[in-house]
């Protein structure tokens, strides 16, 4: 069960810096922040405690893997209540690398890396649509990703 946290301008400085890069070494976001490296160490394991900070990434350029294709698709469910059921089933498909709950048109939103258009139509046709649940799914192909950033909090 997370921990209970209170953020301070110190913690917002440090979560700044490693925002900007993850792989940033402690000793040096203490020097930037004017405080001791064991400080930001300290820190950093009570936000992760309390679930503030969940995990580092890697940032993956897909393309240079050969995933041409970057798209978002818009999934109809045929009712609210397959969405534990239908979400099971989408993460075991391994292009997709992002499954968020919606209101709206959609009852779901996804964003899928493949290949190259006929790896998207494989996909689409043989491993989602097939998902008992799903009634139907819309496709935007994304020509370029112009922004991806973290929420840069104010400090206090």
């Amino acid at each position: 069960m997370p921990l209970s946290y209170e953020i301070d301008k110190t913690d917002l400085q440090i979560l700044e810096w490693l925002v900007q890069d993850a792989k940033k070494p402690y000793t040096e976001v203490a020097r930037k922040v004017h405080v001791s490296p064991g400080t930001v160490h300290v820190r950093m394991n009570k936000m992760e405690e309390a679930g503030i900070v969940e995990k580092t990434t890697l940032r993956i350029n897909y393309a240079k893997l050969g995933y041409d294709i970057t798209a978002f698709i818009g999934i109809y469910l045929e009712k609210s209540a397959l969405y534990e059921k239908v979400l099971a089933k989408l993460k075991e498909i391994p292009e997709i690398t992002s499954i968020h709950y919606t209101t709206g048109n959609y009852s779901m939103f996804i964003k899928i890396h493949c290949r190259d258009t006929n790896h998207l139509k494989e996909v689409l046709h043989d491993k989602m649509q097939q998902v008992e649940g799903i009634e139907r799914t819309e496709t935007m192909i994304s020509l370029e990703e112009s922004l991806d950033r973290s929420l840069l909090l104010p400090a206090k």
